[in-house]
């Protein structure tokens, strides 16, 4: 259900999340091809066409964004699972993009602060815990140039009852599968990581969730109006 996976190797839900996708890298594209074929190759094309510059791909999993990369970005992607990240190198290799593919925590990368233009996180923060969603975007943020732009592309809890009530009854199996959660609480956590959204846009009802994040004004600092994207 993401393109990749996040997290810490400790015994969290994040070390979790990494055992999982260790496990299932053999057979993550198989079990997520269907999506990929009907809607969420779309979307990343969605996601990309904001991208400008140096571009950090965080949770990069298999590569399924790696075509979708601006042709002149030099772009790194970064995972803590090396089963997905040798995946994505292949995919990489087959489709002549230069990538950098890093295995890397999403919570204290030790990249250079401030070296990209655009971060992306595309089906990643479903899989953080829900207590770590700011700690996880704060990183983004300091590795993120001014100016620079934060875009995320993710599920979120519908908000009409009954669609809300089947998403609650899917949760299990999708946590089961995929070490990932609906509810993952990332647009209340995004004002705690000092960030602000410039743009929503929501997908499939409101189950999907594409939003492209800036740094948000500090205190006595005028708001101007959010950048043409």
């Amino acid at each position: 259900m993401q393109t990749g996976h996040p997290g810490t190797a400790d015994g969290s839900t994040a070390g979790s999340s990494r055992r999982t996708y260790e496990r299932m890298a053999g057979v993550y594209d198989l079990l997520d091809g269907i999506y990929e074929l009907t809607w969420k190759r779309r979307l990343r094309r969605e996601v990309f066409a904001r991208a400008r510059g140096r571009l950090l791909d965080v949770g990069v999993g298999t590569g399924c964004n790696i075509a979708f990369y601006p042709q002149d970005s030099e772009a790194v992607g970064i995972d803590n699972s090396p089963a997905m990240l040798r995946r994505a190198a292949r995919r990489a290799e087959r489709q002549g993009r230069p990538v950098s593919l890093l295995e890397r925590d999403v919570f204290a990368n030790g990249l250079p602060d401030g070296a990209f233009d655009t971060v992306v996180a595309t089906y990643t923060m479903c899989c953080l815990p829900r207590d770590r969603q700011a700690e996880a975007l704060r990183e983004m943020r300091r590795v993120c140039a001014p100016g620079g732009r934060i875009v995320l592309l993710d599920y979120g809890l519908s908000e009409k009852r009954l669609v809300r009530l089947g998403m609650r009854l899917l949760s299990p199996w999708l946590n089961w599968a995929f070490a990932a959660r609906y509810d993952a609480g990332t647009e209340e956590a995004i004002p705690l990581a000092g960030l602000r959204i410039a743009r929503r846009q929501l997908f499939f009802g409101d189950t999907v969730r594409l939003l492209v994040l800036e740094a948000a004004p500090q205190a006595g600092q005028r708001v101007g109006s959010a950048k043409p994207l």
